[in-house]
């Protein structure tokens, strides 16, 4: 009688290890493991992902940077004692928090932190590796969950240093790691990074998880246009706490933000109506979110009408299986020799890298057509241009072309993206 053999373990990676988006993760990956809950919004655990592949669940491994010291299973209470989490959950599930809050390393920069970018790069990309070592994981992904940055930050001024989430992205790919950007962040977007992305054969994903508003503005956006019904004006406001809600206060964020949200109504559309969305932070609502919109539109004879809609939901409970699942399928994507950004994951994002559709529906049928993708047997990359060798993962793009990106990767110091993020020194 042969031995059974355990699938492959497989590592997550979370820039924001100890918010509330990354504790619900690990907690409720934990808990449908275990058969304490349902798979509840997780897509890739619904019929049409069964046979593609993906890492299961319980062979989830989790790990991170973050800034601060909070213990998960600390964290985990609090989100339990203001309804995120189910209660009991936290003592239920307290070894797998453990285990994880054990994986999590100093993130950067910290205030009064000395330390360059080469530095911080460096010291972030050996994190990883050895959390990959030490575990025995076959490979993993690094997701961006942290706290939304200032638009600004895109493209910052000559001599300004890289932003926190392109020091984690440029890191990831250092490390040779698939990434993932669930926030409206910089990331791998930073034109430094453009050449060491495409020379290092590795997928990735982003940005901005579409949870709630958006969501309903890529079902709705089509159904006018289908209709034949002229949108005069969309305006919305969006009512949240906690780090969110906080980090949204600052109108830079705030603008980074409502992008994502102004995308999706004029590639559904064809145009941009009136209105804005306007964030507000309310710290007594906690890890909950309302979103209001009001939509004015005309119909036949020129008659005016409007349409309100009011969302009310659980940021971190709307997010954490869209994580999982992003996970999940960009690990299977790597492991396929997938490589650049992919664009069947738009569904997930408010604002997707590469072109595709922005419609949900859409999006839905060419996600479904990714699943079968993976199942297929002999899956390359797409295409022979994009293959390097093996070790050159690790060093995320060691000469300086930028493969179809057509840039040159120069940045403002003079030297080349990859020279200076792209090589373990």
């Amino acid at each position: 009688m042969s031995a059974s053999v355990s699938p492959p373990r497989v590592g997550v990676w979370l820039i924001g290890a100890r918010g509330s988006v990354a504790t619900t993760v690990v907690a409720g990956c934990a808990a449908v493991t275990a058969g304490l809950h349902p798979p509840t919004g997780l897509v890739t655990e619904t019929p049409p992902f069964a046979d593609s592949g993906l890492p299961a669940l319980a062979s989830l491994v989790f790990g991170g940077h973050d800034t601060l010291d909070c213990p998960l299973p600390k964290r985990a209470e609090e989100l339990a004692a203001g309804g995120v989490l189910p209660y009991g959950l936290p003592a239920a599930v307290a070894a797998e928090l453990a285990a994880a809050d054990q994986e999590i390393k100093p993130g950067g920069p910290a205030p009064g932190d000395q330390r360059g970018e080469e530095e911080l790069i460096a010291a972030f990309a050996a994190d990883i590796r050895d959390f990959v070592r030490r575990c025995g994981l076959a490979r993993a992904v690094v997701v961006n969950v942290a706290s939304t940055e200032p638009a600004s930050m895109d493209s910052p001024p000559a001599g300004v240093v890289l932003p926190p989430s392109s020091l984690y992205a440029a890191a990831a790919l250092r490390a040779g790691c698939p990434y993932v950007n669930f926030t409206p962040s910089t990331g791998l977007h930073h034109p430094a990074l453009a050449a060491p992305a495409a020379a290092s054969g590795l997928p990735y994903a982003g940005r901005d998880g579409k949870t709630g508003q958006t969501l309903l503005r890529s079902v709705l956006g089509p159904m006018f246009v289908q209709r034949a019904l002229a949108v005069r004006a969309w305006s919305g406001t969006n009512l949240l706490g906690g780090g969110d809600g906080a980090a949204l206060a600052d109108p830079a964020a705030a603008a980074a933000k409502n992008a994502g949200k102004e995308r999706v109504l004029a590639d559904t559309l064809g145009t941009v109506p009136e209105g804005e969305v306007h964030i507000d932070d309310v710290p007594a609502l906690g890890d909950w979110k309302t979103a209001w919109d009001h939509i004015a539109f005309d119909g036949f004879l020129g008659a005016r009408m409007i349409l309100q809609t009011t969302w009310q939901g659980c940021d971190s409970a709307l997010a954490a299986p869209l994580v999982l699942d992003l996970a999940r399928l960009v690990t299977r994507a790597h492991e396929r020799n997938l490589s650049g950004p992919l664009t069947e994951l738009g569904f997930y994002f408010k604002d997707p890298v590469g072109e595709g559709p922005s419609a949900l529906g859409e999006q839905y049928a060419s996600l479904v057509g990714f699943a079968a993708r993976l199942r297929e047997d002999g899956v390359t990359r797409r295409s022979a241009d994009d293959a390097v060798p093996d070790d050159s993962r690790e060093r995320a793009g060691e000469s300086g072309e930028s493969g179809e990106s057509g840039e040159s990767g120069e940045s403002d110091s003079g030297l080349r993206a990859d020279e200076r993020w792209g090589e373990d020194r």
